[in-house]
């Protein structure tokens, strides 16, 4: 007897948890400005800075900077997607959504699985999409590497979604959300070498760059976009230009990272009750 039933509350958890997830897809469908714009505005960024800069980058071996800024496109759809998926914790709170799905008796896991899943399922479907118009562009050509570049933006979208549940989780105002989140995340894109090289370092390197290359070598983001570099110029020989890990310590930071921001965001959730009446 407690057996079905422990089976029947996990089964109704993960109903609630799709539900959750559902909801986020149609949320964002009905709001077709987010539509156009999450995936225009990084088309717009990455058309204006790749064609703006191509002239005047070097340091990427045989890539100019319109290719080299592709993979901080796609990790700044995923940012954005983030953002707008979890700043709906906030909005729910207010009109009283969550205070009811927090009473159900499946638990709070299924609101933290729904939001990340759900949020992170958008992240990752635009960032196929803006590929896919890459290619279509010629930047990039579709080979072998296209299944594992596809897991590698899951675990990104994953682990943004969870890291913007921390931020939201404990907050009661969306101005202060966005400027959190913009304080937090936007340097976070930006040293990831994203914009710019990771900078090397060693004898004779100066101040600023033992600074600016530890930072962004701490940066787990960095090791996702060095892989993700990888992926969609496989025939370049990274390593040999500057930093570049192996892959498999740039899929363990990933993975590690996604685990983290996850793992991190459910101790809040089981912890932090006096949110729970926030209106």
């Amino acid at each position: 007897m407690s057996g079905s039933k422990t089976d029947f509350t996990v089964a109704d958890g993960f109903a609630a948890a799709w539900m959750l997830a559902r909801r986020e897809w149609i949320r964002f469908f009905r709001q077709r400005n987010r539509v156009t714009a999450a995936i225009l505005q990084p088309l717009l960024f990455w058309v204006l800075f790749g064609a703006g800069l191509k002239g005047s980058f070097s340091g990427a071996g045989e890539l100019d900077f319109m290719q080299f800024f592709l993979p901080g496109t796609i990790a700044l759809i995923v940012l954005f997607t983030a953002i707008f998926a979890t700043i709906s914790v906030i909005e729910d709170r207010r009109e009283g959504f969550m205070q009811s799905v927090l009473v159900a008796p499946v638990g709070r896991w299924p609101v933290l699985f729904g939001k990340v899943i759900g949020g992170s399922a958008i992240a990752w479907v635009q960032a196929v999409v803006f590929l896919l118009l890459v290619y279509l562009f010629g930047t990039a050509s579709i080979g072998w590497t296209l299944l594992p570049m596809l897991l590698l933006l899951a675990l990104m979208a994953i682990a943004m979604c969870s890291l913007g549940m921390i931020v939201a989780w404990p907050m009661d105002s969306t101005q202060g959300f966005h400027a959190i989140m913009m304080l937090g995340l936007m340097p976070m894109w930006l040293l990831a070498g994203t914009f710019f090289p990771i900078p090397q370092i060693g004898e004779g390197s100066s101040t600023g760059q033992w600074i600016l290359g530890g930072i962004m070598r701490a940066n787990p983001l960095s090791y996702s976009m060095v892989e993700l570099r990888r992926l969609l110029y496989p025939q370049i020989d990274f390593a040999s230009l500057g930093f570049a890990p192996s892959p498999a310590i740039c899929w363990m930071v990933t993975g590690v990272m996604a685990l983290v921001t996850t793992a991190i965001a459910w101790w809040l959730m089981r912890g932090n009750r006096k949110v729970d009446v926030i209106v």
